[in-house]
């Protein structure tokens, strides 16, 4: 899939980025010194983008030059590719095959306050996805709380037992499945690795380690974010034991409630933790999971996919 280059209208240009101007240098006699296109370095920048930059080009001649005349040399190269990259994704919300409800609507932890986030993923037209111009890895809209991985993105992120996704194929709220993607549900089980163990409780231990330096830099900590590790702990334990991504909390939920309210003390979320870690150690030894998913079937699913991706319809 081809990559945009990182850019925004509002970035200012630091000294020594190559830049292309977009119109005729000319020198005091008239003379066009560089024509259109040509590439300069930044040796000044402007404290806003209501001033100029001062460009230097190989000859060693300089030129103030306004930012509306200026573009990024590899935003200039990427030209047409990055612009199709760039566009509105809308009619690619219209292929989304899978969507289902994840976060704390599907734990059990919702209140009045809680958002519903929606994840899935899409298939993208088979001419689109095989042009030069790729498709996006995710479509995202930030005001209904909604992204979907473009299918590859997806089934690659279930490999590595990415916790987000795992419980996208495990989430008892599914709006829509087509098909196709009710064949990826059925087969979910193929994703499921003692990987898990690595992902959720390394990711557990290395959040632990930053609260507890905020413990006692600041006193506190964000208790929403201790209660969404302690549940993916708890998650990732049963995983390992029952061989499926528990996503509702059950007999947790009122404890891990009381920790996002902060009427937990932390020396006994702490100790949860660790009681928790212990638990995961003890559930990796005792797993009958694989020590890798199922990869020849995942890419068997992705062919199958990609082919029926060419009839017009979604599948």
């Amino acid at each position: 899939m081809a990559q945009p280059v990182h850019y925004h209208p509002n970035l200012i240009f630091s000294p020594g980025t190559q830049v292309v101007a977009l119109r005729d240098i000319v020198g005091p006699n008239g003379r066009t010194l560089h024509p259109r296109g040509a590439v300069g370095v930044v040796v000044k920048s402007p404290v806003d983008l209501q001033h100029s930059y001062r460009i230097r080009f190989p000859d060693g001649f300089e030129e103030s030059l306004p930012p509306s005349e200026l573009a990024l040399l590899a935003k200039h190269k990427e030209g047409a590719i990055g612009a199709r990259n760039a566009a509105d994704p809308g009619d690619l919300l219209n292929r989304v095959a899978f969507r289902c409800i994840v976060g704390s609507q599907a734990f059990g932890l919702a209140d009045d306050a809680s958002d519903i986030d929606r994840r899935g993923f899409y298939i993208p037209p088979a001419e689109l996805q095989w042009s030069l111009y790729g498709v996006p890895e995710q479509l995202e809209l930030d005001e209904s709380q909604e992204a979907y991985w473009e299918l590859q993105k997806f089934i690659v992120l279930a490999l590595k037992a990415n916790p987000n996704v795992l419980e996208c194929l495990y989430s008892p709220l599914v709006e829509k499945a087509t098909p196709l993607a009710q064949q990826l549900l059925d087969m979910r089980s193929i994703f499921l690795s003692r990987l898990v163990y690595q992902t959720y409780n390394g990711y557990a231990m290395s959040q632990f380690k930053k609260m507890q330096s905020d413990i006692r830099s600041q006193g506190t900590v964000k208790w929403k974010h201790v209660m969404h590790l302690i549940r993916l702990l708890i998650s990732g334990i049963r995983v390992l034991q029952e061989e499926t991504v528990p996503v509702d909390v059950g007999p947790h939920r009122e404890r891990l409630l009381a920790i996002k309210r902060g009427e937990l003390p932390w020396e006994e979320t702490e100790a949860w933790r660790r009681q928790l870690h212990a638990e995961f150690d003890a559930a990796l030894q005792a797993t009958c999971l694989p020590e890798r998913p199922d990869y020849e079937q995942a890419n068997a699913f992705l062919i199958a996919a990609r082919k029926a991706a060419l009839a017009e319809e979604l599948p």
